[in-house]
């Protein structure tokens, strides 16, 4: 599995939620360029997972946003942390709407490539 979510965007609405199961994961939202604006995780404490986060997404988008991805995923935190850290990496800071997240609590990731 490679370091960064590679996976297309989907539109942030209701009919892109239709095929989203309430599964545990991790999960991106971007603005119209693309650009990550927040990284997410469905976790244990999470109403309906994956597909409950993206519901409050869409009731009050975060930073603009207008798309999103998602990875089904048991091992939660840790990937929601290491896209934390990767972005970090990429990026100098993490994206503008994951005010919830100290940096200083994230490890430093140096992924290759």
């Amino acid at each position: 599995m490679p370091v960064r979510m590679d996976k297309p965007w989907a539109p942030l609405n209701e009919d892109s939620l239709k095929i989203i199961a309430s599964h545990l994961g991790v999960y991106q939202l971007a603005n119209d360029a693309g650009d990550i604006v927040y990284i997410g995780v469905a976790d244990a404490r999470t109403l309906f997972g994956l597909k409950g986060e993206l519901q409050k997404a869409i009731a009050d988008p975060p930073a603009g946003a207008s798309q999103f991805r998602v990875e089904v995923n048991m091992a939660y935190r840790t990937r929601h942390a290491e896209l934390l850290e990767a972005y970090q990496h990429d990026h100098g800071d993490l994206p503008v709407a994951n005010t919830d997240i100290d940096s200083r609590m994230l490890g430093r990731l140096r992924p290759a490539g």
